[in-house]
C-alpha cells in the first residue's frame, strides 16, 4: 500500500517532494522520485513495504527506461500474470514483485491492461515512448487518485490534500460538489470538493499527452446486474458451493505478502466468514482479529466477536471508544481526512486500524457484502414503500410525517424513530432518489435552507437518478444493488476504510470484491440475495458450514457509534466558519436543536464537522506556501 503523485508541466522538484511529503502516512518505509526537467515530468512514490519487501522501490522501470509506473495496491493475480508475460518474452529483473507485473503487462496490453488484473490499485504509468502518462483505478475505487488538468499543468495524487500542495491546484471549494456532499454524505466520483479537480471512477482509465495536453478518460468496467434467469431454487445447492469455494479463493489471494497478516472482526456475519475462511486455509496458524467495542450496549458487538475468535483459535484484540476518545478525534480526525466524509464511523474504523497496526500490516475486511448480497435495511423497506407511495395521497403522507416527528428521539443504534424519520424523509420524493435521500445528511427541504444559491434537486442527485431510471425493466432489489454497488460502496465504505486505514499506515484488503467473487453476484437473481424478508440468503447458506446459528442468524448491527448522543456535548464549541455559499446560522441553529433534543441533527452536524476541518487543513495548506514564497 503506497501513496502516488506526479505532475506534467509547471512546478518544481521541490513540489513533488511536498506533495509526496504530504502522503508520507500512506507509505512510510521510503519515498522514491522521477524527474526530468527537460519534458517537465515529475513523479514520485511513498512506499509502504508489503511484497518484495527488498526488492520494490518505485517508480519502477523497464529494461530500456522507457516504460515506468509508480503504483498503490496489490495485483492479487500477478504471479499468474508474469509466468504469461514471461511466456511472451518479457524478462524481470525482481523476484515477485506485482509491480514489476504492471510494467511488462502495460508493454505487452497497453491500455486494456486493467482488464486483466484482480486487485485493488491505482498507477500510473509514464510512456516516455508514446510521450503519455496513463492512470489507472480499480473496479470499484478501493485506491483512490485525484487529478487536475489545466492549459500548464496535469497532476495527480492518492490523496486531494496532498494534491493541493502543488500551487498551481486550486483549493476552492466547487459549491455544486458542496451541495452534492451535503445531499449523500460522500463525493460520488468524478466530483471532487474543488474547482477543476475530479477524482478518477473505479473502473477507468485515463491517458494525458504530454505534447498537446489531451486527455481522454474512458469507463473498462461497471458493475451492472447481469442475472442468470435460468437459475431456479434446485440449483441452489450447487450455487452454494460455488460461493463457498470463491470466497476461499478470495482469502486465499488476499494472504499473500511478506508481513503479518489480520482480520478486521466485528462478530458480524461478514467479517465472521472471512476469520473462519483464513482460519481454514491456514490451520496450523493463529491468526489476529481486531474489534472496536462501545460502553452503550446498543452498539457493542464484543461478545459475539470474542466468541467468535475463541471458536475459531484467533488471538482477539479489543479496543473500546468512549466520549472521552471521542472528543479528541472528533476534534482532529476531520482536519488529517483528505476529502471530508459524512459517515461517523470513520472514528472506530480509524482506531480499529490503529489496533490493528500494533500487530500486523495487512489487515482482511468484510466490506461489500452487504453491497453484493442486499445486507442494508432499505432493500427491506423497498417494497412497503412502494406500496406506501402507490395508495397513500400526499396530503395523508405530510400528516403523518409531522407526526412520525413528533416521535420521541432515541440515541439507541437504528432506533425505530430514526428510522421512520428517514423513511419519511424519501417518502417526500420520487422512487428515484430514495435511497440517496433515506441515509442523506440533509433533506433537501432543509438543504435549500442551507445554501443561499439554489438547490435544484434532480442535479444534486443526477447519478442517483440515472442510475435508477437506466434500466426501469430491472426490479427494485437489483436497481439498489447497483446503487449501493457504484456509489455508497465505492465513495463512503472504501473511502472510509483506505482513508481510515492509511492514517495508520495499515494494508486493508476487501475479500468480497474479488473480481470472480463479484462476477459470481452479478449473475445471481435477487430472490438468492433477499428471499421473504432475509438478507444476504445464499452467503448464509455458506456460512452455515463453517458458522454457527447465532453468528449467522443474529441481526445485523454494523459499525455504528452513537454519534447523535456525543454531539450533544462535542465539539465544546460548535465550529462554525463560514462554507461557500451556505448559511452557518443554519448549522449554528441545527447544533442548538441538536443539544437541546429538540431535532436529530446527527447527519448533518457530523457532514459539517467534516467539512470544517477540511477546509481548516486547505487553510493551512495555503498557509504553509505563502510562508515558504515569503522565504
Amino acid at each position: 500500500m503506497c501513496g502516488i503523485a506526479g505532475f506534467v508541466g509547471i512546478g518544481s522538484r521541490t513540489d513533488i517532494q511536498r506533495i509526496t511529503r504530504a502522503l508520507a502516512h500512506r507509505g512510510p518505509d521510503g519515498a522514491g522520485f522521477f524527474v526530468d526537467d527537460a519534458a517537465h515530468v515529475f513523479l514520485g512514490h511513498r512506499r509502504l513495504a508489503i511484497l518484495d519487501v527488498a526488492g520494490g522501490e518505485q517508480p519502477m522501470w523497464n529494461e530500456d527506461g522507457q516504460i515506468g509506473v509508480v503504483f498503490n495496491g496489490e495485483i492479487y493475480n500477478h504471479a499468474d500474470l508474469r509466468v504469461e508475460l514471461q511466456a511472451h518474452g518479457h524478462r524481470f529483473a525482481t523476484d515477485h514483485s506485482d509491480t514489476e507485473v504492471l510494467v511488462h503487462g502495460y508493454e505487452e496490453w497497453g491500455v486494456d491492461l486493467p482488464l486483466r488484473l484482480n486487485g485493488m490499485f491505482a498507477f500510473a504509468i509514464l510512456d516516455r515512448r508514446r510521450k503519455r502518462m496513463f492512470l489507472a483505478r480499480d473496479r470499484f475505487g478501493e485506491k483512490p487518485v485525484y487529478y487536475t488538468a489545466k492549459s500548464n499543468l496535469f497532476a495527480f495524487a492518492s490523496e486531494l490534500a496532498a494534491l493541493t500542495e502543488h500551487p498551481g491546484v486550486s483549493r476552492s471549494i466547487n459549491v455544486q460538489a458542496l451541495q452534492k456532499f451535503f445531499a449523500y454524505g460522500y463525493l460520488p466520483a468524478p466530483h471532487a470538493l474543488l474547482e477543476g479537480v475530479r477524482k478518477l471512477p473505479g473502473g477507468h482509465w485515463l491517458t494525458y499527452d504530454l505534447n498537446s495536453g489531451a486527455i481522454v478518460e474512458t469507463p473498462y468496467w461497471r458493475f451492472i446486474l447481469q442475472t442468470d434467469d435460468s437459475l431456479s431454487d434446485a440449483d441452489e445447492p450447487r450455487l452454494v458451493e460455488e460461493c463457498a469455494a470463491l470466497l476461499t479463493k478470495a482469502v486465499q489471494r488476499r494472504m499473500m505478502g511478506d508481513v503479518p497478516l489480520g482480520v478486521f472482526l466485528s462478530g458480524g456475519l461478514d467479517s465472521s466468514i472471512v476469520l473462519a475462511s483464513i482460519s481454514r486455509n491456514s490451520p496450523e496458524k493463529t491468526f489476529d482479529a481486531f474489534t472496536i467495542g462501545f460502553d452503550e450496549s446498543s452498539f457493542d458487538e464484543t461478545k459475539h466477536a470474542r466468541a467468535v475468535a475463541r471458536r475459531l483459535g484467533a488471538a482477539h484484540h479489543l479496543r473500546r471508544l468512549n466520549l472521552t476518545q471521542a472528543r479528541d478525534l472528533i476534534d482532529s480526525l476531520p482536519r488529517r481526512l483528505d476529502e471530508p466524509l459524512g459517515d461517523a464511523s470513520l472514528l472506530p474504523t480509524y482506531l480499529l486500524s490503529s489496533l490493528a497496526r500494533e500487530k500486523v500490516a495487512i489487515a482482511l475486511s468484510g466490506d461489500g457484502a452487504d453491497e453484493l448480497f442486499a445486507g442494508y435495511d432499505p432493500f427491506l423497506a423497498l417494497r412497503p414503500a412502494a406500496t406506501y407511495a402507490r395508495v397513500l395521497p400526499t396530503s395523508w403522507h405530510e400528516v403523518l410525517r409531522r407526526v412520525v416527528d413528533l416521535m420521541p428521539i432515541s440515541e439507541s443504534n437504528m432506533s425505530p424513530d430514526f428510522r421512520l424519520r428517514r423513511v419519511m424523509m424519501g417518502l417526500s420524493h420520487s422512487a428515484s432518489m430514495w435511497l440517496p435521500i433515506w441515509m442523506a445528511p440533509l433533506d433537501p427541504r432543509d438543504a435549500a435552507e442551507l445554501f443561499e444559491t439554489p438547490l435544484r434537486i434532480e442535479e444534486v442527485y443526477d447519478e442517483a437518478i440515472a442510475a435508477w431510471e437506466s434500466d426501469p425493466t430491472k426490479s427494485p432489489v437489483d436497481r439498489a444493488l447497483e446503487f449501493f454497488t457504484r456509489f455508497y460502496l465505492q465513495d463512503d465504505i472504501l473511502m472510509k476504510l483506505d482513508r481510515a486505514a492509511m492514517m495508520c499506515s495499515l494494508e486493508t484488503r476487501t475479500v468480497f470484491l474479488d473480481n470472480d467473487l463479484v462476477d459470481f453476484c452479478r449473475r445471481l437473481p435477487y430472490r438468492f440475495k433477499l428471499r421473504n424478508g432475509e438478507r444476504k440468503y445464499l452467503l448464509k447458506k455458506a456460512a452455515r458450514r463453517v458458522l454457527p446459528p447465532s453468528i449467522v442468524d443474529r441481526k445485523k448491527k454494523g459499525l455504528g457509534i452513537p454519534v447523535a448522543k456525543w454531539l450533544r456535548e462535542v465539539p465544546h464549541e460548535p465550529p462554525l466558519t463560514p462554507l461557500p455559499g451556505a448559511r452557518v446560522d443554519y448549522a449554528r441553529r441545527a447544533f442548538a436543536e441538536h443539544r437541546s433534543k429538540a431535532h436529530d441533527h446527527r447527519l448533518f452536524l457530523w457532514s459539517w464537522i467534516g467539512m470544517q476541518g477540511f477546509s481548516t487543513r486547505l487553510r493551512e495548506i495555503g498557509a504553509a506556501q505563502a510562508t515558504e514564497v515569503s522565504r
